[in-house]
């Protein structure tokens, strides 16, 4: 059985940001993860989650101005002051949703300038993070999806873990398969340092049991691999969000509120 995280940034769309949480417990998710939840007061949510049983795993670092085209703030150089208040703002969030971990989004950069302030953010951050109990994580990101994205590589990633105490790696197999393919190869040699994944069929971002990815055997590897962390649900569904949860069923979903 697979601990599975409905992502309510992308599922149950159907209704609004705060009525998903009842229906993502409803068809047995017991945890979630969204992009961002700085919109809402925290104890709004913190109360959803607790209305409904369920574990807030993940949500990321503000963004910055994402309308203007900000896709984080990490390797943005010049911005270190703006990050570090959103380190605050992200713990501030964190402690009060019980969540242990945070996606640090790079942001839309390049050159040597974004290297540097990457990792010096990065140090800051895990610094930040380390004595809440809070695991910061990185993400590399496709730039079909996210263009000039700074973070599109899983082996510079590993070289960024190398480099930088305390971070962690969030795998998601949907940006593996489109930047690199090689998904079991990945999974294999970066195990160690995976504290999250994330789940989408390829090319299209819909159900994870449509597209080039066998399910069956991606699953089979992670299982083998021992992996008993959180896979987040990240994609788009086709239609209504429960009438493509039979993949998730299969996978475990439900099981737990069955036998509880």
């Amino acid at each position: 059985m697979f601990r599975l995280a409905a992502n309510l940034s992308f599922q149950f769309g159907e209704v609004g940001f705060l009525d998903r949480f009842e229906r993502a417990a409803r068809v047995g998710f017991t945890g979630v993860e969204y992009l961002f939840p700085y919109d809402h007061d925290p104890k709004e949510l913190a109360a959803r989650l607790h209305d409904h049983g369920l574990e807030q795993v993940l949500f990321n670092m503000p963004p910055g101005d994402w309308a203007a085209g900000d896709r984080g703030l990490a390797a943005v150089p010049g911005r270190e002051t703006e990050f570090r208040a959103s380190v605050d703002d992200a713990l501030r969030y964190a402690e009060a949703l019980g969540c242990p971990r945070i996606h640090i989004m790079a942001g839309v950069a390049s050159g040597p300038e974004a290297e540097s302030a990457y990792l010096g953010n990065l140090e800051y951050a895990a610094r930040r993070f380390e004595p809440h109990g809070v695991t910061p994580l990185i993400e590399p990101i496709n730039r079909r999806d996210m263009p000039g994205y700074f973070l599109a590589d899983f082996d510079a990633a590993v070289e960024v873990l190398t480099a930088v105490g305390g971070i962690r790696l969030q795998f998601d197999l949907y940006h593996r398969q489109i930047i690199h393919g090689d998904v079991t190869v990945g999974l294999r040699s970066m195990m160690p340092v995976i504290r999250h994944m994330q789940i989408a069929g390829v090319p299209d971002r819909h159900e994870p049991d449509t597209g080039e990815l066998d399910l069956a055997h991606v699953l089979g590897t992670i299982r083998d691999l021992g992996y008993d962390g959180w896979i987040g649900c990240e994609y788009r569904p086709f239609g209504v969000t429960e009438d493509g949860l039979e993949w998730a069923r299969r996978a475990g979903l439900g099981s737990e509120t069955d036998a509880g």
